[in-house]
């Protein structure tokens, strides 16, 4: 399924409330009575998919705003990330454009997907990974940005030394620490750090998180959170001659 099918599926199958179901009602109406056979037929899109879907697509239009410049790269790296196809431009940039007018803060849209998948903390961190993904498609941090991502983690209910480890993946190879990838202090003991090496790569399986909601559109930056985690664990393996 397309992502505008997840996200017509959603307008279209279900009852939602706040201000996700808001959006997914705009869509419902302006576009369902205009939807082809084949996108009509996509309605069977899971509440978790759709709810995912048009809230990451509410946080992404908040944080364009929060350095008050959207960039073409962000843009480029938004369409994408969702594997945008031509067809479904224009409707995916509909959508956009109502979340990004929308009154409502970002506060709203985090808080219902906390609401939706706080029983998932791999699924709420690939929302993070995303919304990082796009921040630094212009190569550039730029501090409110940072300060979004923050305010988001905290409404996830992520600590600050999670924050950081989520952070920590983003930043690059030559940059990162992959002790702090791992989560995990510099003293732990190679149990703890083959432990933390197992943990990390069961949550965030693509697998496991298309099964919890994740639109497969959307897999490729968790293929890449998977690439940053083994080459994490493949360092320290270098640096203490673990097997």
């Amino acid at each position: 399924m397309s992502i505008w099918g997840t996200i017509l599926g959603g307008a279209a199958g279900m009852a939602l409330g706040g201000p996700i179901g808001a959006l997914l009602g705009a869509a419902a109406v302006h576009y369902a009575g205009k939807a082809s056979k084949a996108t009509r037929e996509q309605i069977g899109a899971s509440q978790e998919q759709a709810v995912f879907a048009a809230g990451f697509i509410a946080l992404c239009a908040k944080m364009a705003k929060a350095d008050g410049v959207v960039t073409r790269d962000e843009i480029d790296v938004f369409k994408k990330s969702f594997h945008v196809s031509p067809s479904e431009a224009k409707k995916v940039g509909w959508f956009f454009d109502m979340a990004k007018k929308e009154v409502t803060g970002f506060e709203g849209y985090a808080t219902q997907l906390y609401r939706q998948f706080h029983n998932q903390p791999a699924v709420l961190e690939q929302v993070i990974d995303l919304l990082f993904h796009i921040a630094m498609a212009d190569g550039v941090m730029h501090p409110a940005e940072m300060e979004y991502l923050q305010q988001v983690a905290k409404i996830f209910n992520f600590p600050e030394n999670e924050f950081v480890r989520i952070r920590e993946s983003h930043m690059g190879p030559d940059q990162s620490d992959p002790y702090t990838i791992l989560g995990i202090d510099h003293n732990a003991d190679d149990a703890a750090v083959k432990a933390a090496y197992r943990k990390q790569i069961k949550e965030h399986h693509p697998d496991l998180l298309m099964a919890q909601g994740v639109p497969e559109e959307l897999i490729d930056v968790a293929n890449e959170k998977m690439s940053a985690i083994n080459d994490a664990y493949d360092k320290i393996c270098k640096i203490r001659g673990i097997n």
